[in-house]
């Protein structure tokens, strides 16, 4: 699959950069999509919750009544669930909501996703960003050179740009992230997904 490579201002250069069927052409796997997610939607959960049950209430241990005669069930503690100020029945604890997943099928969520959007035309292959401060506007206007304005965008640069990252961090709709952090989320997340031409590599060296 070629594409051809865009400029800031929108134009499409002589350039083209060929996309590896193997990555981008692959038969997409849904239910490999669906635990990728699933495991980076939990993994984004605290899982701090906590509820006091009996055992953390505070209160006396002495039997509150007797244990007959009074015409009404037996009672041991104050801390019953069953009274007010009571301890919670089965409350939520902390916990980890992560589980294991093979590499492989990760690995095969990101290429299933990567191959879905190829199959919608919704990649767009850019020269590679460089702002020597950070400029929002001049961010903007990039995306308003690619019709990208107000779309749903994850840009995909080869390395670590701060300058690039600061100029669209309170841009809304944009995601600006590293080609080693490409993941199944992200990309079904976006509309359109943009890649830096010198990511490519960088993305198909990661996949293979």
């Amino acid at each position: 699959m070629e594409l051809a490579v865009y400029n800031t201002k929108g134009k499409a250069t002589s350039k083209k950069v060929k996309l590896s069927d193997s990555i981008f052409g692959i038969e997409p796997n849904d239910h490999a999509i669906y635990l990728d997610v699933k495991l980076i939607m939990a993994n984004k959960r605290q899982g701090t919750h906590m509820a006091r049950e009996r055992a953390d209430v505070a209160g006396s241990t002495k039997k509150i009544k007797k244990q007959k005669g009074t015409g009404t069930a037996r009672a041991g503690s104050i801390k019953n669930p069953l009274f007010r100020g009571g301890g919670t029945v089965f409350g939520p604890r902390p916990r980890i909501y992560g589980f294991k997943l093979n590499k492989k099928q990760r690995k095969l969520a990101r290429m299933s996703a990567l191959s879905y959007k190829a199959k919608e035309d919704s990649i767009v292959i850019l020269e590679d960003l460089k702002m020597d401060s950070p400029k929002t506007k001049e961010y903007l206007t990039i995306m308003d050179n690619l019709n990208l304005s107000g779309t749903k965008t994850l840009v995909v640069v080869a390395e670590n740009d701060r300058n690039v990252y600061l100029s669209s961090r309170n841009v809304q709709n944009t995601k600006v992230i590293e080609a080693s952090q490409v993941n199944t989320y992200d990309v079904l997340n976006c509309k359109k997904l943009v890649i830096a031409e010198s990511a490519v590599d960088k993305i198909e060296n990661l996949f293979n």
